[in-house]
């Protein structure tokens, strides 16, 4: 694993479709992202960064209340599915993962076993995160291989 870091994040507008997932489901919500690439074309909206899943319920019974969206230059209100948010500023915990996707809970285990090795709490409340990231830096149009991809997870920290 790669070592983790602390940085510092500004506040980061975004727009997302939002939804209630299975465990199971998590692949077939994922495929919705050409959802949110279509909102934010139509309306000529210019990411600002790569994509990300936004996790807000990590309940491995009940399911997860998740986001996928992107980043984008100004608050929107979002309409219809597509919502917008703000990503807060603060301390986040972060490890870049190279592989595929499938390795994330091994480099999300070893985050949290990280953190709390060094005394970090997370800015949860139970299974209810304030900001929970997974950023996937690599564009599957140029790196057509899962297994070389690089994927950002970033928890925020409590202040």
């Amino acid at each position: 694993m790669v070592e983790p870091t602390i940085v510092e994040r500004d506040e980061q507008p975004y727009v997302a479709l939002r939804g209630k997932v299975p465990m199971d489901g998590i692949a077939a919500f994922a495929d919705r992202m050409h959802e949110v690439i279509g909102w934010i074309a139509a309306r000529n909206i210019e990411p600002v960064g790569a994509p990300f899943f936004k996790y807000d319920v990590v309940d491995m019974d009940e399911g997860l209340v998740m986001e996928i969206g992107f980043p984008i230059e100004e608050r929107h209100s979002g309409e219809e599915e597509i919502v917008g948010g703000v990503l807060p500023a603060g301390r986040y915990a972060g490890v870049t993962h190279h592989g595929h996707p499938d390795g994330l809970l091994g480099a999300t285990r070893d985050l949290l076993a990280w953190a709390e090795k060094e005394g970090l709490e997370w800015d949860a409340n139970g299974n209810n995160w304030t900001c929970r990231l997974e950023v996937y830096k690599s564009d599957p149009r140029e790196v057509p291989d899962m297994n070389d991809w690089e994927t950002e997870l970033l928890f925020r920290l409590c202040d």
